[in-house]
């Protein structure tokens, strides 16, 4: 089983390390959407990275129109704290795309409009917080997906 994990204009270097640690650790793919807020030869994506990153299945793309023409085809979960679906909803099988937003304002809005059916949220539990690092984010999600197709 191989899951996508995408990142939609990451801004934070550590975060984008520590998701590409975890895509190698689960099997998963990476596919990075561009423009990022940070260089692929920063210090701190290949730290978090550690000497992980080179057997990384990664994709890049130049901007988001790239990503979904060349994808078009394939299904996707997108994730939001506007979602109304709960990530345990979400129909996990083999190679689905798992899209997560920039760290300071998440997906856009005209991307949340188009795929509103595929839109879920991890449930947050106390209003003195609005969001989870992505990093964390995209641990519980590619974790529950393993969990549920692998059972």
């Amino acid at each position: 089983m191989s899951l996508n994990i995408v990142l939609i204009e990451p801004e934070i270097p550590n975060n984008t390390g520590n998701i590409g640690r975890l895509a190698l650790a689960s099997g998963s793919n990476l596919h990075l959407v561009k423009p990022f807020g940070f260089e692929i030869s920063d210090s701190r994506l290949k730290r978090a990275g550690l000497d992980y990153w080179q057997h990384l299945n990664i994709t890049y793309y130049d901007s988001i129109d790239d990503f979904f023409r060349i994808n078009k085809n394939e299904k996707f979960a997108l994730f939001s704290s506007h979602g109304k679906q709960s990530h345990w909803d979400i129909p996990f099988e083999d190679n689905l795309f798992l899209i997560f937003g920039k760290e300071s304002v998440g997906l856009p809005k005209p991307l949340l409009e188009k795929h509103k059916e595929h839109l879920y949220k991890i449930p947050l539990y106390s209003e003195h917080i609005r969001s989870l690092n992505l990093a964390n984010s995209v641990g519980i999600i590619v974790y529950e997906g393993l969990r549920q197709v692998k059972i």
